[in-house]
């Protein structure tokens, strides 16, 4: 294939609106081969309007939109086109032999970041699975995978992180980053904004604005636009100014420098303090919450022969902000139900402190009466609230900073999209005050300046914080601990964070290629040979004394969790004995593998 002209697609003066409403006004812009371009904005501003224009599904209403006329593109929407009657063969491999598709290193590569593997394991028939009772997040993962796989000039994605899991979403970025072609995707993960995209276009009334850069480039630059566009003090003061604070402030990775001055910007946040200050944080939320919080202690829950949680244990404490990751069904909304009270154990048991005022944001959220209007719905709650600097907001002001403005606070609920629900939901659990407060993905379906919006709140909120998010972004704003859930049905703290986990995942899934791959060796050369009589008896005794060392772990374990219990309100302290228990499970787990492999050669 010819390498493509420079200019992909070009938009000139285009105009484009709906019944009485104008999304898009003298919109002039372009697509240039190698181009990685992200699109931000907020919910109906015209984000996918503008992807569609491009792509040729829509039309202007004036202007003009030009393609080369050899140009490969391809699109996948915030829906499939994939036929339900259709295997995963059908839509992916067509008909090429098996050997064809699998001796393709690049097929490969795509069927391990999203599908499970060349197996397929993640879906119960393999590749001959019909597609028709999948999962909307399976169906997505399918569809991205066609679009990979078909390799077109130009992609078009619109929220391709929707359903994928933090391991996901890392490959996806790695994947495009490394791609030859152009790319215009519409996001709100902010991490995969500055991992993957070269320039950004914010899409704000009915204009796009145009940045270099991913986003940590694309909120120095808006800063300094409304700096010199002489923004208004109050203003100044607000979300974009706070956002700063933490990119400057936050993790190295988020700060890489933008090729546009930026003295001005870093002037507008000099006086700025740090976003969060967790030492009085802690002590607003022991005034509250009192020393229990929740202890999910050896608690255990399965699914016929699939086992989610094993006698796992996981105390939170009052001001703890923690997130819980893991890949997708491996048990992180069973855990959150479980602490929630929705989900009964098998074993084990969950304690919750009485002072304990608990509000759950789950993936499936309560329908609202479709009848009431925003306010409304908000009001019918509670009419205000305070937040722990005694500052009161009324429902109204909490609209306002959530991005119901004006007439919109008067819409009906019914008539609203599935981002604006969402958002309404998690207003309406914040109006409740609760003191422990569980959010599952709650990052779907909004827009980046909701979601500064959302974190700018959480920032002054006193209480308990879990979060299951892919957004790592979002993560590592709100939390100050990170921990995952094991294979083994356990849960351990991740010190590194969601870096490590990945990290980890990552170098465990070449582990085991490897070993496959000397596995599928040794049985081409007629097999591994059988290890003699000693082997055998030396690998036995090896594993008794192995086994005896496991047991003593595991007492010292259960003596740290109950020395936690204790120094649950002496956060030096608890902080000693964490780092205690993150050592010594590292040293079981070498341990445990070290066993495996004894116990493997004592069987001979």
């Amino acid at each position: 294939m010819s390498a493509p002209a420079r200019n992909l697609v070009n938009l000139k003066s285009v105009d484009k609106g709906y019944a009485s409403r104008t999304v898009l006004t003298d919109i002039t812009l372009g697509v240039s081969a190698g181009d990685r371009i992200g699109i931000v904005g907020r919910n109906g501003d015209g984000k996918s309007t503008l992807l569609r224009l491009i792509a040729g599904l829509e039309q202007p209403d004036a202007g003009q939109v030009t393609r080369v006329g050899t140009l490969d593109m391809a699109i996948v929407g915030q829906g499939d086109a994939l036929d339900p009657a259709k295997t995963i063969r059908d839509e992916l491999v067509g008909g090429r032999a098996d050997h064809e598709w699998a001796g393709d290193r690049r097929f490969r590569d795509v069927l391990d970041g999203l599908l499970g593997g060349v197996a397929m394991a993640r879906f119960p028939q393999g590749l001959d699975t019909v597609i028709g009772p999948l999962s909307g997040g399976e169906r997505r993962r399918i569809a991205l995978a066609q679009l990979l796989l078909d390799s077109p000039d130009l992609l078009l994605l619109d929220e391709p992180t929707n359903h994928l899991d933090v391991e996901g979403v890392e490959w996806l970025a790695r994947h495009l980053a490394g791609r030859r072609g152009s790319m215009v995707v519409i996001t709100h993960d902010r991490w995969f904004l500055d991992a993957v995209c070269t320039h950004t276009w914010d899409v704000e009334s009915g204009t796009v604005h145009q940045y270099e850069g991913g986003y940590a480039a694309y909120v120095l630059a808006r800063a300094e636009r409304d700096r010199q566009a002489g923004a208004r003090e109050d203003k100044r003061q607000q979300l974009v100014k706070k956002e700063l604070a933490w990119l400057r402030r936050g993790p190295p990775a988020r700060t890489s420098k933008p090729k546009f001055r930026i003295d001005a910007a870093n002037a507008l946040i000099a006086d700025v303090p740090d976003p969060r200050d967790s030492v009085e944080l802690l002590r607003f939320a022991s005034s509250r919450l009192g020393n229990k919080v929740i202890d999910a202690v050896d608690v255990s829950v399965a699914y016929g022969e699939k086992v989610l949680l094993d006698h796992a244990t996981w105390r939170l404490g009052p001001g703890d902000r923690v997130a819980l990751v893991g890949v997708n069904g491996s048990g992180k909304t069973t855990l959150m139900n479980v602490l929630a009270g929705k989900v009964e154990p098998s074993t084990g048991e969950v304690q919750t402190g009485s002072t304990v005022k608990l509000a759950y944001l789950s993936q499936d959220t309560a329908e609202i009466p479709g009848d009431l209007r925003v306010l409304e719905s908000l009001e019918a709650v509670r009419g205000r609230i305070t937040t722990s600097d005694g500052q009161e907001l009324t429902a109204g002001v909490l609209c306002e900073r959530f991005g119901f403005r004006g007439e919109r606070t008067r819409t009906l609920v019914r008539d609203l999209s599935g981002g604006e629900r969402r958002r309404l939901q998690l207003m309406r659990l914040l109006m409740e005050e609760p003191n422990v407060l569980l959010l599952d993905e709650p990052t779907n379906d909004l827009d980046i300046d909701t979601l500064t919006a959302l974190e700018d709140l959480l920032d002054g909120w006193p209480g308990t914080l879990v979060v299951v998010s892919h957004d790592r972004y979002f993560v590592e704003r709100v939390c100050d601990n990170v921990y995952g859930l094991s294979a083994a049905g356990g849960v351990r703290h991740l010190p590194g964070g969601i870096e490590q986990y990945v990290d980890e995942r990552r170098v465990a899934a070449e582990g085991a290629a490897a070993a496959t791959a000397g596995a599928s060796g040794a049985s081409g050369s007629g097999g591994p040979a059988k290890p003699s009589g000693a082997e055998v008896h030396a690998a036995r005794k090896e594993a008794q004394r192995l086994e005896r060392q496991m047991g003593k772990l595991d007492e010292q374990e259960a003596k740290l969790h109950a020395a936690m219990a204790d120094s649950a309100t002496d956060p030096g302290a608890l902080r000693d004995l964490t780092e205690h228990l993150t050592a010594l499970r590292a040293e079981r787990d070498a341990v445990e593998e070290a066993w495996l492999l004894a116990s493997e050669t004592a069987d001979g």
